[in-house]
């Protein structure tokens, strides 16, 4: 996405009817392209561009437009939103700056109801409606409210410069938006047009496919999944391994996996069953908790999530046959899911897959770290893939398919997670060796190390840590390791386009902006 013009004049038509011209006239070009959001801001202003040179309207108005397509791009999701997970925000300068009573908290200004200005009017419209309010500058809470999973839609009213800034926050987090210019700037009794704002308000149009999920609520519901209580359903036995397994399954986590499978399956399915979610959920944290503790006897860690591992506490072989309990556990509830035989069969066909997949990639990586971590940089790209890729993948895939997803959007879907494998893996390469604890632990970053190998051998013979570690900072091989990253997040954005689920898009969108 290229930067923002700032420099440019940020005017609104002064006149309703060149207003009113200009909403009806996006609103037939942007139905014409048949484009679905999020979109960049490169695109939107190729289509205002291409709006006022049609009507012969003064380019001071460009970016006014710009905001106009950005608003019709978003309009039928916020239209399918309910107005009970709708935020309206309202900017503090519409208050009469002389007379107002309203006092201020840490959100915004709590409105005193005093009639001096038309904030009253129209928070209790917009209450009476449904709507949650805020009186509040900037749109840093509104999206923090996306994110806690309080709301699903933005209503936001504030001057062109502000809407300006917005874009990039807003369109990282994938927020369902519509903005609405004040008719001028300033920060003291501005004017507004009330009756677009009435209008946009009222918008009702309930289509479930365009309603956005809450990715927040679903991640809560995901950790009640892996509670004491609900668990307690699954594992009944009492013996040794079986009470293990529940404790593992317990242990922290952001359960990233199990939150791709539910949101996968409530974005395909059109009436999701709550019990096969809560099973989709656990058969993938069942896999991915296996995996952790073979994992960590391989690699011989002591610690995960601030605990002591199990082969630590119970013993290799105990931590082994725990990790096996594990995977058959996953491969019994695959089995007891209540679909058709045909996506059982295919959900039983990804999985195993998956698994063998999973499993050549720790061995190549088992491998290499036996030759000291020699390895190319594309060797690592395909462990990164086998790997992380793969969880992402069957994560994904599960759910989709037993949501009913297409095979176009399947095949998007593993191309995506292939990227999201590799982007997530350079980026947690970069969070390790700025941490300034890792310095001594040069494998703790390999991506960084292989580019240091390729593009600068003679300096990566096995010499002391720290001279190493200061060899990679000299070099810059960091801002080298930042180009990848930022070339397979644009990979991963590229595959999200492609999605025609408008539901999972989004919601991969909002994951997509959390993580990177």
């Amino acid at each position: 996405m290229s930067m923002i013009n700032t420099q440019r004049l940020l005017k609104v038509p002064k006149d309703v009817r060149l207003r009113s011209l200009l909403r009806k006239e996006i609103e037939q070009l942007v139905a014409q392209k048949q484009l679905q959001p999020p979109v960049d801001f490169d695109r939107l202003q190729e289509l205002a561009l291409e709006l006022i040179q049609q009507l012969g309207v003064d380019e001071v108005y460009l970016d006014f437009v710009i905001v106009l397509a950005g608003n019709e791009i978003w309009r039928e999701v916020v239209a399918a939103t309910p107005f009970e997970r709708r935020l309206l925000l309202l900017p503090q300068c519409l208050k009469n700056a002389n007379s107002c009573q309203g006092e201020m908290d840490e959100l915004g200004l709590l409105c005193a109801g005093c009639k001096g200005c038309q904030i009253e009017s129209v928070l209790s419209k917009a209450e009476a409606l449904g709507y949650t309010t805020l009186v509040a500058e900037g749109t840093t809470v509104a999206v923090g409210l996306v994110e806690e999973g309080a709301i699903d839609a933005v209503i936001g009213v504030s001057c062109m410069p502000v809407l300006q800034r917005s874009f990039e926050p807003v369109s990282r987090a994938a927020v369902p938006v519509l903005g609405l210019p004040l008719l001028d700037d300033g920060c003291e009794n501005t004017q507004l047009d009330y009756g677009w704002l009435f209008e946009e308000m009222h918008q009702l149009n309930r289509k479930p496919e365009k309603t956005p999920l809450s990715v927040s609520l679903l991640k809560d519901q995901v950790q009640d999944y892996f509670s004491d209580y609900t668990l307690q359903h699954f594992f009944q036995n009492q013996d040794e391994t079986s009470v293990l397994a529940k404790e593992m399954l317990m242990r922290g986590g952001q359960r990233i996996r199990p939150l791709l499978t539910v949101l996968a399956y409530r974005s395909y399915a059109s009436n999701p069953d709550d019990d096969i979610q809560a099973r989709l959920a656990l058969i993938i944290e069942c896999f991915h908790k296996a995996s952790l503790i073979h994992d960590d006897i391989e690699d011989d860690d002591d610690f995960r999530y601030e605990q002591k591992n199990l082969h630590k506490t119970h013993g290799t072989p105990i931590a082994i046959n725990v990790g096996d309990y594990l995977v058959g556990k996953g491969y019994q509830l695959l089995a007891d899911l209540k679909v058709a035989p045909f996506v059982l069969s295919e959900s039983l066909k990804i999985v195993a897959n998956s698994h063998l997949t999973l499993a050549v990639g720790q061995g190549a990586d088992l491998a290499l770290e036996k030759q000291n971590y020699q390895f190319s940089v594309d060797e690592l790209l395909t462990i990164f893939i086998q790997k992380t890729g793969e969880a992402v993948k069957v994560a994904l895939l599960l759910g989709a398919i037993n949501g009913g997803a297409s095979q176009e959007d399947q095949k998007t879907l593993r191309q995506f997670a292939d990227w999201f494998g590799i982007a997530y893996q350079i980026r947690d390469d970069l969070n390790e060796f700025r941490d300034a604890n890792q310095q001594e632990h040069l494998h703790h970053f390999p991506f960084l190390m292989a580019l240091l190998r390729e593009n600068h051998p003679e300096y990566a013979s096995n010499g002391k840590p720290e001279i190493v570690h200061q060899l990679l900072i000299n070099k810059e091989v960091d801002k080298h390791a930042e180009a990848f990253l930022e070339l397979y997040v644009n990979k991963c954005y590229h595959e999200l386009d492609r999605l025609q689920n408008l539901k999972l898009r989004l919601s991969l969108y909002g994951v997509m902006g959390k993580i990177f």
